[in-house]
């Protein structure tokens, strides 16, 4: 496929290796706005924002994803296979199912349980793992450590569902999944299928088990920042 595609009107060479990638556009300029330097706006097709500049003197991109596995699906996989990009960074939001995973506390998500069908494309005779790149988990972790930040490592669920007719995301925290967001599983089968790398790392926003800690849609947009710099410092 010729770029621009039908869903990126940036050109060749725009991105950078590596792309940040939040769920939320407003995010994505927060973002740009506040790290980078010399951030250039090169894409906005259906408002997704899309930014590369400078962060300490590292060539980074920044764009949303917006909510789901089939809105990240469309852009990872334009992203990694028509322009080039090596590393996709999702950095979400999440609930979160841990008994020590606390609001503002960090989910590394080494894999990514699903309740949807993004890997049926493939036509495996099983069922796909999808999971994310040791080295970038290895190094999120090292990061995580060394800013002194609450975290932990492990498998999230990538829900299909945000209103479930009844049925507890809780039942997955018995299989040791730590919380749940709606994207990287299909982040994952896009990187695994283009052989490029990806992560999910994700601020806890929701907690199913210490609701009174929920934050506002305004404070995941704008306060979630250790999450984002450690992102800016692994690109």
């Amino acid at each position: 496929m010729p770029i621009p595609t039908p869903h990126i009107t940036a050109k060749a060479g725009d991105f950078a290796e590596t792309v940040l990638m939040p769920g939320d556009p407003l995010r994505a300029k927060f973002i740009a706005e506040t790290f980078l330097e010399d951030a250039v706006l090169v894409n906005n097709v259906r408002g997704v924002n899309g930014y590369t500049g400078y962060y300490k003197g590292k060539r980074v991109s920044v764009m949303a994803s917006g909510m789901g596995q089939p809105s990240i699906g469309i852009y990872s996989y334009e992203l990694f296979n028509f322009y080039g990009v090596k590393n996709i960074i999702r950095i979400g939001s999440c609930g979160s199912f841990h008994k020590d995973l606390h609001v503002r506390d960090i989910i590394i998500a080494s894999g990514a349980c699903t309740n949807g069908n993004y890997a049926m494309q493939y036509n495996l005779p099983g069922t796909f793992a999808p999971i994310a790149d040791f080295d970038l988990v290895r190094r999120a972790a090292e990061l995580c450590e060394k800013a002194g930040v609450n975290y932990k490592v492990g498998n999230i669920l990538s829900s299909d569902t945000f209103y479930d007719d009844g049925n507890s995301g809780m039942v997955w925290a018995k299989m040791g999944v730590l919380g749940v967001e709606m994207e990287s599983a299909a982040l994952y089968c896009n990187a695994a299928r283009a052989g490029k790398c990806a992560l999910c790392i994700c601020t806890v926003s929701d907690s199913f088990l210490y609701p009174e800690e929920n934050t506002t849609a305004e404070e995941r947009q704008n306060s979630f920042t250790k999450m984002m710099e450690i992102a800016l410092e692994l690109a």
